[in-house]
């Protein structure tokens, strides 16, 4: 009776020593970023999408290849949510559901707001772009470590959609529709 109370305890540890041990071993997933805005009549844009770091690693034109379609963010698609009808870098966004991805480039990106949504990350269909818009591309001072979203308001119903990190920082202006 001992010995199989002994075995039974043996197996136990031995079972949550491999699990812990696997856990360990994996990479962890990038930490969700929220990004929002009020506009002055309380109609709100949110982005949410996951934070990759650097690392050390060469992001733009290395992990980040130029001028194939990025998803913006790491693990699932990047989405953002509209209350209102919005104006992003001229092209008319109605209110809704949409997914974010980019194309990076060294001199300019193109920002992609596309209808299908809840989709990993990775999984890309241009048929079902909404628009893609010109973005301008400026160099940080220092390098940002964590890829990081803002929608910084720049009126009552203006707002600036910016993409940081490494050395570079993307950005369009996001008008509400009256």
């Amino acid at each position: 009776m001992q010995r199989s109370r002994l075995m039974l305890f043996v197996v136990m540890i031995a079972s949550i020593t491999a699990v812990v041990s696997a856990s360990a071993q994996q990479s962890p997933a990038s930490p969700p970023g929220t990004a929002s805005v009020t506009f002055a009549d309380g109609k709100t844009v949110t982005i949410n999408y996951s934070r990759p770091s650097m690392r050390g690693r060469q992001i733009f034109g290395g992990l980040v290849p130029y001028g194939q379609v990025w998803r913006t963010g790491a693990n699932a698609a990047t989405s953002l949510k509209t209350d209102v009808d919005l104006t992003i870098g001229g092209a008319n966004v109605p209110a809704g559901s949409y997914t974010l991805y980019s194309i990076p480039s060294e001199t300019g990106w193109k920002l992609i707001i596309n209808k299908e949504t809840g989709q990993w990350g990775t999984k890309y269909a241009e048929s079902q772009d909404l628009a893609r818009v010109d973005m301008k591309v400026s160099k940080n001072a220092s390098p940002t470590e964590q890829f990081t979203i803002s929608l910084d308001k720049t009126s009552g119903n203006t707002a600036t959609l910016k993409l940081d990190w490494a050395n570079t920082t993307a950005s369009v202006n996001v008008t509400e529709k009256k």
